[in-house]
């Protein structure tokens, strides 16, 4: 019974379609402060109570590995739902950032096609200018053919450069894509490449193996609590509106009117309107800087968000960051306005908390609770 069981579980995984396995490496936190920098950085970027931006690989960092070119050339990268670029370091850059990464050699691939478009990302913590390929792009076992992609040719400051990933490979909508380049995942599903038109994404907590996305499917043993179907708000990140109110221990502490929420994988953070941002720390009886003791964390109430009429609590284990012997809140402070609200983003430190699909055929996000 124990093999028959075995073998059934082996031809499931089997036919659920592509996936991914993420590492979670160690964060540019730790890379830093072994360098003597983080207090520079933190310094630079002011860090934790304002403006900051929507990408912050910080604190936690999921990877995974894809190829690209004949032979394959191998990188590391983030899978990145709040952007829609594909993009790696090359032989052409000479800055620091890609010194100590893996760059790719369009003169090694037979099948790279070069172009004369440029193309130029900025994040919040760093950013890239380079030129635009075409080559066989391989995620997940998927030989996605002649995929657009940038050859980073600068990488301006040091955040690449200590960051453990190559480059990024963006899973938003093509509206947001720089220079018009059609994101990896809008080829696969026009090429008939995946099974179903929307991936899924599981990131597991305190260090543990097993992260993946999956790519044209949907893993039942994660979605045993059922699936919460959220339609979207806008087309161009993974938009959606929460409903009023954002409230801790039952009490509404923002979100007052509703707002607008970004499910975003590669945010590491919950980040929150800089008015937002004052009263959870205050609510949650953390400093101005998000510092709280770390003997307080077990009588911490969840944090609980309305979304399209369900509660999604994110409980204190998940937005406690502790750090060499201290604790720390997982929210970040920003500004960004939007026409139909104030916008937030549903880093890592919600997702954990989930099982994310993010579906392109309805336009939907389905979050299915972990245990």
């Amino acid at each position: 019974m124990k093999l028959l069981l075995l073998l059934g579980l082996v031809a499931l995984a089997q036919c659920l379609g592509p996936r991914v396995p993420l590492r979670r490496g160690k964060s540019l936190r730790q890379v830093l402060k072994e360098h003597g920098l983080l207090e520079r950085y933190l310094k630079h970027h002011h860090a934790g109570v304002s403006a900051e931006p929507l990408h912050n690989y910080l604190d936690n960092e999921y990877f995974g590995t894809i190829f690209i070119g004949t032979p394959p050339q191998e990188f590391t990268v983030i899978f990145d739902t709040g952007s829609s670029n594909l993009w790696v370091p090359s032989v052409y850059c000479s800055s620091l950032a890609c010194s100590n990464h893996n760059r790719f050699n369009p003169a090694d691939s037979s099948t790279f096609v070069s172009t004369n478009e440029t193309v130029s990302i900025a994040y919040g913590t760093g950013s890239m200018t380079g030129v635009l390929g075409y080559d066989t792009v391989t995620v997940a076992a998927i030989d996605v053919v002649n995929q657009i992609f940038g050859l980073a040719e600068k990488e301006p400051g040091d955040f690449f450069y200590y960051s453990p990933f190559d480059g990024i490979l963006g899973l938003a909508f093509p509206s947001i894509s720089s220079s018009g380049a059609t994101p990896v995942f809008d080829n696969m599903m026009s090429e008939g490449l995946v099974a179903k038109d929307l991936f899924s994404v599981y990131l597991s907590r305190d260090g543990k193996t097993g992260s993946f996305v999956l790519f044209g499917g949907i893993d039942p043993s994660y979605t045993t609590k059922g699936i919460s179907w959220i339609p979207l708000s806008a087309e161009t990140y993974w938009q959606i509106t929460m409903d009023r109110y954002v409230s801790i221990g039952g009490e509404p502490v923002a979100c007052f009117f509703g707002c607008q929420a970004i499910v975003d994988t590669g945010t590491s953070l919950l980040a929150v309107p800089n008015r937002a941002l004052s009263n959870i720390l205050g609510t949650l009886g953390a400093s101005s800087n998000g510092e709280i003791s770390c003997s307080a964390v077990n009588t911490l109430p969840d944090v609980v968000f309305q979304i399209n009429g369900k509660a999604f609590s994110v409980p204190p284990r998940a937005y406690v960051i502790e750090m060499d012997g201290y604790c720390i809140l997982g929210f970040q402070g920003m500004n960004v306005p939007t026409e139909s609200g104030e916008l937030w983003i549903l880093g890592d430190v919600f997702i954990r908390e989930y099982y994310v699909i993010f579906d392109r055929a309805n336009n939907a996000v389905g979050l299915s609770r972990l245990p």
